[in-house]
């Protein structure tokens, strides 16, 4: 029988598994160190304590920093198609009359592209790539006006925020760069972060995120919303079912695409 390993090389273990895997369940972690769920979920605490993880439903997250905010074109490149599903997804939540919020960002475009032509839906939007590719799309659609941001191809600023103080919407689908259990879901600007939560706070409705599996975890600069002010995630397959069981105790409805999901007509 192995000797027993100390508190110091059993979360040192941890660490070391976190860093190739990104995440843990509980279980798999009593089988490496051959020890206690007890003793375990000590570990994973005193971790947590130290922010190098995020305890979740049955396991635990690597916590991921992300502080610069990638140029929009390095971004489009990163799961391109799980984003297109997931944009085809969300947009389909979209029902005749509905006005929505959408905000920047590569996600948030595949909303925007997929939304059905010629619809009676009403869109309000600071993303300038969306916009730029959609010409006359049947739908209204409205720009917040603001500020033009180069680096994420969106508006933001005052004039941005002043514009959205003049409209309600009953949907808001909104794309983020971070989305954790303890942080909530994140963004790397300030000017964004500023219209996001102004979005949100115009929304009498819901509130859905779209978000790729590799977005679970990261921690960005901004914080716009709480898990408990959100009430859908749309994301792809590849999310970790640890996650969808978390969210649903933060009564969080998560939608996962695939190539097999049937899109709603």
């Amino acid at each position: 029988m192995s000797k027993p390993l100390i508190p110091a090389q059993r979360r040192e273990r941890i660490q070391e598994y976190l860093a190739i895997h990104q995440i843990v369940r509980t279980a798999d972690l009593c089988d490496l160190l051959e020890t206690s769920e007890a003793t375990v979920r000590r570990d994973l605490e005193w971790l947590e304590a130290k922010g190098i993880l995020e305890r979740t439903h049955g396991g635990a997250i690597l916590n991921q920093r992300m502080i610069l905010e990638q140029e929009y074109q390095q971004r489009v490149q990163h799961h391109p198609e799980e984003k297109r599903r997931i944009g085809e997804l969300a947009a389909s939540l979209l029902e005749e009359g509905d006005i929505v919020f959408i905000n920047s960002g590569t996600t948030a475009t595949q909303v925007l592209q997929h939304i059905q032509r010629d619809s009676q839906i009403t869109v309000f939007t600071n993303n300038v790539s969306a916009v730029l590719d959609l010409g006359d799309p049947g739908f209204h659609y409205y720009m917040t006006g603001g500020e033009f941001q180069s680096r994420s191809n969106s508006l933001a600023g005052r004039f941005a925020l002043d514009n959205l103080n003049l409209v309600y919407a009953n949907k808001a689908i909104l794309g983020v760069d971070g989305i954790s259990l303890k942080h909530g879901c994140t963004v790397p600007t300030n000017g964004e972060a500023e219209v996001v939560r102004r979005m949100i706070e115009r929304t009498k409705g819901q509130v859905i995120i779209v978000a790729d599996h590799s977005k679970w975890g990261v921690v960005s600069n901004f914080q716009i919303a709480m898990i408990d002010e959100i009430d859908k995630l749309v994301s792809d397959e590849h999310l970790d079912s640890s996650a969808v069981e978390s969210l649903a105790e933060h009564k969080v409805d998560c939608m996962l695409a695939s190539a097999s999901t049937p899109i709603p007509a």
